[in-house]
């Protein structure tokens, strides 16, 4: 019965933070982001989502492979490798364009 309730609250723990996410962005990436502060303040929203996603997939994969769920805690230690993936692939250009930004290049704003 506890192992359940530990089973479900790692679940929940994941989802939690990808409704959120989910709820908060698109009116973020509706906005013209034309200073520097607004870029930044997206660029830490995304690093923030992807570190909390990573550290709660990766916590899920353990107690369900502590729990002996073996199918289902690689399935979230791919959710944590794919999610590391990408925010090694998608901060460094976010960095980029807001960089582009700051030096006034035509189009970095709509690219951003």
């Amino acid at each position: 019965m506890l192992s359940n309730v530990i089973l479900l609250l790692s679940v929940v723990a994941l989802l939690f933070p990808m409704g959120f996410f989910a709820l908060a962005t698109p009116p973020l990436l509706i906005l013209k982001h034309d200073t520097p502060l607004d870029g930044r303040f997206v660029r830490g929203m995304f690093h923030h989502y992807y570190a909390v996603i990573i550290v709660a997939a990766s916590a899920s994969a353990v107690a369900h492979a502590v729990l002996g769920r073996m199918t289902t805690a690689f399935a979230l230690g791919g959710v944590a490798a794919v999610v590391f993936a990408i925010r090694r692939w998608f901060l460094p250009r976010m960095d980029a364009l807001r960089e582009a930004i700051a030096a006034d290049e035509p189009g970095a704003i709509s690219r951003f």
